[in-house]
Parts: C-alpha cells; sequence; structure tokens
C-alpha cells in the first residue's frame, strides 16, 4: 500500500476536514505538523502555488486544496463514500459545499479582522449565508442525512471555531435559538466518534484566534 502524509496545522481549520476523513475511511496516515509562520522547505516543495496546508501525499504525489483533496480520497479509497452515488445529490453536495466555502469563510475572516460598523456588516453577512445553510438542514440528522458526508466534513469547523471566535470579537454569531438546526447538528457532529477522535485543543484557537485579531 502507498504511504500517505497529511501535511497540516493544528491552528487550521483545513486539514482537520481530511483527517476526518481519512479516519472515517480507516486509512493510516502520517501528520507532519506545519509552522505556517517558517514555512518550510516541505510545505514549499508540495504547495509551491499556494503555499498553504493542507497537503495529502499518496506514494509521494502532493494533492493540494482540502475540497479537492477530499473528493481524491472518496474517489481512491471507495469504502465508506463521502459523496452520493446518485449524480444529481453528488451536484448538490458540492454546490453546498462551495456555497459554505464562498458565502462564509471570507465573512468570516472580516469579522475578525475589522471592528465597529465593519465587523457588524461581517456578521450580518455571515448569518444570512448561515440561515441558507440552516434551511437546508432543517429536518436532517446530518447534511449527508442520517451520517456524515462530504458537506458536513466542509462545515465540520464551524462548531469548533465559532464559538471560540464569538469570544474573540464579542458577538453572538450561531444563536441556538436563531439556528436551532445547525446548533443541533454541531453538537451532534461533535459527538461522531472519528470526528471526536481529532478537534483543535479550544485554547490553542483562541490564542491563536486573539493574536490573528491583534
Amino acid at each position: 500500500m502507498e504511504e500517505v502524509k497529511l501535511l497540516g496545522a493544528i491552528t487550521s481549520p483545513f486539514p482537520y476536514r481530511v483527517e476526518w476523513a481519512l479516519l472515517h475511511k480507516g486509512i493510516k496516515y502520517e501528520y507532519i505538523e506545519v509552522d505556517l509562520k517558517n514555512k518550510g522547505p516541505l510545505l514549499l516543495k508540495f504547495n509551491p502555488v499556494h503555499k498553504k496546508v493542507p497537503v495529502l501525499l499518496h506514494g509521494g504525489k502532493p494533492i493540494v486544496e482540502s475540497l479537492v483533496i477530499l473528493e481524491y480520497i472518496d474517489e481512491t479509497w471507495k469504502e465508506k463514500p463521502l459523496l452520493p452515488q446518485d449524480p444529481f445529490e453528488r451536484a448538490k453536495a458540492r454546490f453546498w459545499a462551495k456555497f459554505a466555502e464562498e458565502k462564509c469563510e471570507s465573512t468570516i475572516r472580516t469579522a475578525l479582522y475589522s471592528k465597529g460598523e465593519e465587523q457588524k456588516k461581517a456578521v450580518e453577512e455571515l448569518q444570512a449565508a448561515l440561515k441558507i445553510l440552516e434551511e437546508e438542514l432543517s429536518g436532517k440528522e446530518f447534511f449527508a442525512g442520517e451520517s456524515v458526508g462530504f458537506v458536513d466534513l466542509v462545515v465540520g469547523w464551524f462548531p469548533c471555531w465559532m464559538p471560540v471566535l464569538e469570544a474573540v470579537i464579542g458577538l453572538k454569531i450561531l444563536d441556538a435559538d436563531a439556528f436551532p438546526s445547525l446548533h443541533a447538528w454541531g453538537e451532534r457532529f461533535l459527538k461522531v466518534p472519528f470526528i471526536k477522535e481529532k478537534l483543535p485543543p479550544p485554547e490553542r484557537l483562541l490564542a491563536h484566534l486573539t493574536n490573528l485579531q491583534k
């Protein structure tokens, strides 16, 4: 079997998606922590374009960008599929993953890095996007239905990072009353055994986000 390695960073949300997928499928891998402040030769060699984590090395060949890596893992190791088999449902899953990437991540960064009215506006935009995800999730255990799937892994960092972000900026974002389905999903997601096996330490996240805001 070809060797699997993952370059990641403990405070970055995106490598966790990949680790969760590997753990879900029972794939043995070696995790290599990367210092994002002093990007070493390994990261620059295998991801010279973006110089970011995660990078999956499979048999020495690099695959970059977390969503691309998730699809690669799903196509390479067929057991316990992440994406639906039905083409229409698979297209829907890709759409919601892209929606979450485009509509949530940039506003989360703006909310962290800004102050005053700009920050308030970013939080409102984020909540508007979360409301759409709330409606999509309504009546389901997970985005994939009864078990964790592709979209769940893509947005799975929300229940880990959002409470810490709220603490740092002093604003409530994912209120349980306003987002009951997302809130319940987050609690359910974090209790899934292979998710629970690999979660970021809250104190490290708090220190990291506080430093980023400064």
